[in-house]
């Protein structure tokens, strides 16, 4: 069967791998380990700050809107041109923008795409409204066909408002 040396060697051979392991395993914990050393991350990843400001205040939309700046706004509106135009009737994947800014939910002339959740909605496109759409279109109309995952951004939300309000209205 199996002689004295072979067991021997395949003990030696599974300890010896498990010994190089364990090490490998405490030189990293040594090399790569932060914990009690007063280490700092080297970067931050930054998430959602769900519409607060740094020093923990609420941000008041009213008042980004008037700070709003529509050049910008054009700028971050270039995510939008994939699905939307602005020319006044000229539906695309989505329907024209032209004069969103108080128009009713759902009324794009011409446009047949709209979602049974869209056209469920109602209401009217006022900048609040649209602000609370664009930060995560998903969640505030639950169903919509819209796949954009939104603007999180309070600044780039006022900004692209700020000019869809100069655009036909």
């Amino acid at each position: 069967m199996f002689d004295t040396m072979t067991v021997t060697k395949a003990a030696a051979g599974l300890f010896g791998t498990f010994l190089v392991l364990l090490l490998a395993k405490w030189g990293a914990d040594v090399l790569y380990s932060t914990a009690g050393h007063g280490a700092e991350a080297a970067y931050i990843i930054e998430t959602d700050s769900s519409g607060e400001s740094a020093d923990g205040d609420e941000v008041v939309f009213e008042e980004l809107l008037a700070a709003a700046d529509p050049a910008k706004g054009a700028k971050v509106f270039r995510k939008c041109t994939a699905c939307h135009k602005l020319e006044d009737g000229a539906n695309s994947t989505g329907p024209y923008l032209y004069g969103i800014v108080d128009r009713p939910v759902a009324a794009a002339e011409g446009f047949t795409g709209y979602s049974p959740a869209m056209q469920a909605h109602g209401g009217n496109w006022t900048p609040e409204a649209l602000d609370a759409f664009l930060i995560r279109p998903s969640a505030y109309i639950s169903g919509t066909s819209m796949s954009f995952a939104g603007l999180k951004k309070p600044q780039d939300r006022a900004d692209v408002i700020a000019y869809l309000q100069t655009i036909g209205n």
